[in-house]
């Protein structure tokens, strides 16, 4: 294993198709990186078995027994800072991953953190954004949304820019296609920021 290479932890909430991409980024050497833990807040996250068929580390790293203990959302963000920490990341890839972070954990890996969001800058923060830009198309409100990776910062969705891409509607879209192509986007701005942000 070349430990020259620049480390990646990777954290997502969902099926994984953006860490997928990361990792086809690394086998088709896109990208030239090693990533050395996937972590989850959900368990049965399939990009769990993504990571594990692709023999990186994964943790899970549930909210739910700290909220039952009593405990703070700063006393997760700093456990789980201290256990990425561990790995010595030179990037913390948001990619799907649904909590914001407070400084508690931004502070430790200061512009270091980045977050995947599809929506452009000022536009659709927070959750189901892709749907919400979808009903706005239909209202003749927009016509057209995209992605953007950006550096996270404690305010939802509002960091600097790394990189984004504008994706059109089409008149016959339905929301599932439309998904589709901004899925398709979010895979190459998620590898061009990680190249970017490296370089």
């Amino acid at each position: 294993m070349d430990n020259s290479l620049k480390r990646l932890v990777v954290l997502i909430s969902g099926n994984g198709t953006n860490l997928q991409a990361i990792l086809d980024a690394i086998a088709n050497s896109v990208l030239a990186v090693r990533v050395v833990l996937v972590v989850s807040n959900h368990k049965t996250a399939y990009g769990l078995q993504r990571a594990a068929s692709a023999g990186v580390p994964t943790l899970y790293f549930p909210l739910k027994p700290y909220r039952d203990a009593g405990r703070s959302r700063e006393d997760y963000d700093a456990d789980l800072a201290t256990q990425i920490g561990n790995y010595e990341p030179d990037l913390v890839v948001l990619a799907g991953w649904m909590h914001v972070f407070s400084p508690v954990f931004l502070d430790r890996f200061p512009h270091r953190v980045i977050n995947l969001h599809p929506a452009l800058p000022n536009t659709f923060s927070g959750t189901e954004a892709i749907q919400r830009a979808y009903a706005a198309y239909r209202k003749g409100e927009i016509a057209t949304s995209g992605c953007m990776v950006h550096y996270a910062v404690p305010e939802v969705d509002t960091g600097q820019v790394i990189t984004q891409e504008i994706v059109p509607f089409k008149a016959d879209d339905t929301l599932e296609t439309y998904e589709a192509r901004m899925h398709e986007a979010e895979h190459q701005v998620i590898v061009a920021a990680i190249r970017n942000v490296l370089a």
